[in-house]
């Protein structure tokens, strides 16, 4: 089964909005590039491509071992082409952000900073850090050394955790990816009986608490490694963000988007899988 994805940790739940229009969506097209510039979309895309690269032998271990060979390999790296996710994430941050300029500018105006930029770096090089087993093991041991000395900096973490109700998010994410994957299963005839919907998605929840105890498991240690070079004062700036109306739209938003790409690689992830174990060229 596909490992569950989880997701930038700025990132919080959004509700579905409409579509903008045709026009709607030339017009912001300038801006969304600007803002996903902001936030260094580019540089997260490419370790994402390499946490799917990786999990992607997994996928080949337990589903269908020994079978995939270099083709699998070529198309989960086809999946994952880094310019077609970048602009799938542009037209779905668009759709989130069509009718709400003043969260646009609000994270072009946080993010833009010297400490936005500071932040999106920090993070995504500890993202790149955590593709290595030793370094989430190093940076398991320093969260659990602040949990057990009851640090000021363990607080501020489960702070900002609480104020983009990531743990939900992350699971939420995974769980929607899973299913995706599921359906992609079934579109490629992976299954000898028929699977419904609702079949899918009773596997799909049932994972729900692994999930979670694998989202915490990685998420604490991320965040711990992530904020270690911030100073207090800084990071609470962020969480003052984040709490802020403004802030929990822009969580939202970037959800929203990275929700989308993921559910479209994992759906496409499924229907490769089911043709490899079909025997069928892919």
């Amino acid at each position: 089964m596909l490992r569950s994805v989880l997701l930038c940790a700025t990132l919080a739940l959004a509700a579905a909005l409409p579509g903008p229009t045709l026009a709607q969506t030339q017009a912001m097209q300038p801006e969304i590039a600007s803002l996903s510039q902001t936030l260094n979309i580019d540089s997260l895309i490419a370790v994402m491509r390499e946490e799917g690269l990786a999990n992607s032998s997994d996928m080949e271990a337990d589903l269908f071992p020994g079978q995939g060979g270099a083709a699998w390999a070529v198309v989960v790296g086809k999946i994952y082409d880094a310019p077609r996710l970048r602009a799938k994430f542009d037209t779905a941050l668009t759709n989130a952000l069509h009718n709400d300029p003043d969260t646009a500018a609000a994270m072009q105006g946080f993010f833009g900073t010297a400490l936005g930029q500071r932040i999106i770096a920090l993070e995504v090089e500890a993202r790149r850090t955590l593709l290595d087993d030793a370094a989430v093991e190093t940076a398991t041991a320093s969260w659990n050394k602040l949990q057990a000395d009851k640090a000021p900096r363990a607080a501020q973490i489960e702070r900002f955790t609480q104020a983009n109700d990531l743990i939900e998010s992350n699971v939420m994410g995974a769980l929607n990816a899973n299913f995706a994957f599921y359906r992609g299963m079934a579109v490629g005839g992976a299954f000898a009986q028929p699977m419904s919907e609702s079949d899918m998605l009773a596997e799909v929840w049932a994972q729900e608490s692994a999930i979670r105890q694998e989202t915490a498991d990685w998420l604490y240690p991320f965040l711990t490694l992530a904020y270690q070079p911030l100073t207090d004062a800084e990071l609470d700036s962020y969480i003052a963000f984040s709490y802020s109306v403004a802030g929990k739209k822009a969580n939202a938003a970037i959800f929203a988007a990275f929700d989308a790409m993921f559910v479209h690689i994992s759906q496409e992830l499924g229907q490769s899988a089911a043709r490899v174990m079909a025997g069928q060229a892919i």
